[in-house]
């Protein structure tokens, strides 16, 4: 069995995009559960900032693995922010980004032992 969720969100002004997807799987004894998000934020830098440093701005990346191996599950999560400047017809954008992923594998059936039924 596999569930599929697509959300592709954009502002009126096309400065804001979310896009989602969301995917439920059982594959045998494990339900993976697989979230991506991806989040785009456009502002344009006005003439008299220009000028100033930007490198306030850092990229950043958080990765997070845990292991419950009492109850059988496994979670990894992963996200990096940044951003970028761009050109576009003589004016400056500051686009800001931020991926993530989170992967959920959780058993169906808790073997607790490995020993006879």
């Amino acid at each position: 069995m596999r569930d599929l969720l697509f959300k592709n969100l954009t502002s009126q002004d096309k400065r804001k995009r979310i896009i989602a997807s969301s995917e439920i799987s059982d594959d045998g004894d494990v339900r993976s559960i697989v979230r991506r998000h991806f989040i785009c934020l456009v502002k344009e830098v006005s003439p008299q900032h220009q000028d100033q440093n930007f490198d306030q701005i850092t990229p950043c990346v958080y990765i997070l693995r845990q292991e419950n191996t009492k109850e059988q599950k496994k979670k990894f999560i992963c996200r990096v922010k940044g951003s970028v400047y761009a050109v576009n017809k003589g004016r400056l954008f500051l686009i800001l980004f931020t991926h993530s992923l989170k992967i959920n594998l959780i058993p169906l059936k808790l073997d607790l032992g490995g020993g006879f039924y």
